[in-house]
């Protein structure tokens, strides 16, 4: 492969241009998590602790489907360099027609499996009993979602993230409304406290669908097409699209598993001791969307110059890309740390809570520039260039044979403090940096997945 020269300026442009409304996008997200949990926590490190653990059952749902959009992503961003925008309409609805038996697979389960699934997180009858009013009230976002991620990503993929930040924007807005009024019964509404903000969650992401449908429709829209249009999938077209996104499905469920393994590894700890960990990851993951924010501009753009047959033009600039992502890791890991401590304290939780959640927050902003350019790799390069079953691999071992054994021993053989578990469990990034490494300056991840489709 021959090198090719690239203008970084009219790159960097490029990637202000698709990465900034997406890191706007991500950050109104996790904000909204923040929101939420800060809003409960005002009720006792209890409710607190309780939403962490009804969160365990959305977060491995979201994964799956962040798992099979993430795949499908990378054919929506060769067939947009490409110029095909039938097939994008395509790939967006075979992700929603299998995203709807995954709703209700989870919808079932929820309604008739939650006691032994909540059981295995908590021991506390009190956070178990509040964690299951929280889960059955949102358990219809699983049906929500199946319609507006796919559609979001088509979005991206096709270059016009203004409208999912657009839409994440709204949905933010509407969410912390109802929070103030349902969580604490303003306005003459009744004080539901957890109940009140699953039920405004559940009615922000109604909205989201909502939104999301209008801007489909409108002619501006690249991709825009007749409902039938979505549908009638060629064998072979199913066919290449699941394999791709199979292995990472796989990926993002085994990793949000071994999330949840964590969760119940610091509960061993203590109640307080989790929440510290519950509100330190909300705070971090504010700071993790934005630095995603160039893992996704990396997927669409690799998969765009891929599309157009150019890998020696990919190589260039995905170079380029994730030495931008590490930089911003860095000083996103920095911004972080320097926040820590009155960030930890805006949590109503009890003071030696307050300083566990800031120690968390210094391991997480320590390792923060390790985690984005790890994630920068596996959302990023390999999944542009369809190296999916590479990034589970590697993904799995380190999570399931490194960081969730780590877990256990430091909360339950060693009994670390929550802090120290933490930081032990990071050795899992280090592991993975040298495995993602070694495999993109190989070269083998560069593929053009859409010939013959």
């Amino acid at each position: 492969m021959q090198a090719t020269s690239i203008n970084k300026t009219e790159l960097n442009r490029k990637l202000a241009k698709l990465a900034i409304p997406i890191a706007i996008q991500g950050v109104v997200t996790s904000t909204l998590n923040m929101v939420d949990n800060l809003m409960v926590g005002f009720l006792g490190e209890t409710e607190l602790a309780a939403v962490g653990v009804g969160s365990q059952i959305f977060m491995i749902h979201y994964m799956l489907l962040f798992g099979l959009i993430g795949g499908s992503a990378t054919f929506m961003a060769q067939f947009y360099g490409a110029g095909d925008n039938k097939n994008i309409r395509k790939v967006a609805g075979l992700d929603i027609s299998i995203l709807f038996f995954v709703g209700t697979f989870f919808f079932i389960g929820v309604h008739f499996l939650l006691d032994p699934i909540l059981g295995f997180y908590t021991k506390d009858p009190e956070v178990h009993a509040l964690a299951a009013q929280y889960v059955k009230i949102n358990s219809f976002n699983f049906f929500f979602l199946a319609i507006s991620a796919p559609l979001e990503m088509a979005f991206k993929a096709t270059q016009q993230t203004r409208v999912p930040m657009i839409v994440s924007s709204a949905v933010f807005t509407t969410n912390t409304v109802l929070n103030v009024l349902l969580i604490f019964g303003k306005l003459g509404l009744p004080k539901m406290g957890v109940a009140g903000a699953a039920l405004a969650t559940a009615i922000a992401r109604g909205l989201d669908v909502a939104l999301i449908l209008f801007f489909v429709t409108r002619k501006r829209n690249v991709f825009i097409g007749s409902v039938r249009s979505y549908f009638g999938w060629r064998v072979d077209f199913v066919k290449r699209v699941v394999l791709n996104a199979m292995p990472t499905t796989i990926n993002e469920l085994m990793w949000s598993l071994g999330q949840s393994m964590y969760v119940a590894a610091f509960n061993r700890i203590g109640t307080t001791a989790y929440a510290a960990f519950q509100a330190a990851n909300t705070v971090s993951n504010i700071f993790s969307f934005a630095g995603f924010s160039i893992g996704d501009a990396t997927l669409i753009m690799v998969g765009e110059k891929l599309g157009e047959g150019k890998k020696e033009e990919t190589w260039e600039l995905s170079k380029h890309l994730v030495k931008v992502g590490t930089i911003l890791g860095a000083i996103l890991g920095l911004g972080l740390m320097l926040v820590a401590w009155p960030l930890a304290h805006v949590f109503r939780l009890t003071p030696i809570g307050q300083t566990y959640a800031f120690k968390n927050m210094l391991v997480i902003g320590a390792f923060l520039v390790l985690h984005l350019h790890n994630g920068i790799h596996v959302t990023g390069t390999l999944r542009g260039g369809g190296d999916t079953r590479f990034a589970m691999l590697a993904e799995i071992f380190c999570v399931w044979f490194v960081a969730v054994p780590l877990a256990f021993i430091g909360a339950s053989v060693w009994h670390l403090p929550i802090y120290w578990a933490v930081a032990l469990v990071r050795i899992e990034e280090v592991t993975k940096f040298f495995i993602l490494t070694k495999r993109y300056l190989s070269k083998k991840w560069l593929n053009v997945m859409i010939k013959g489709l």
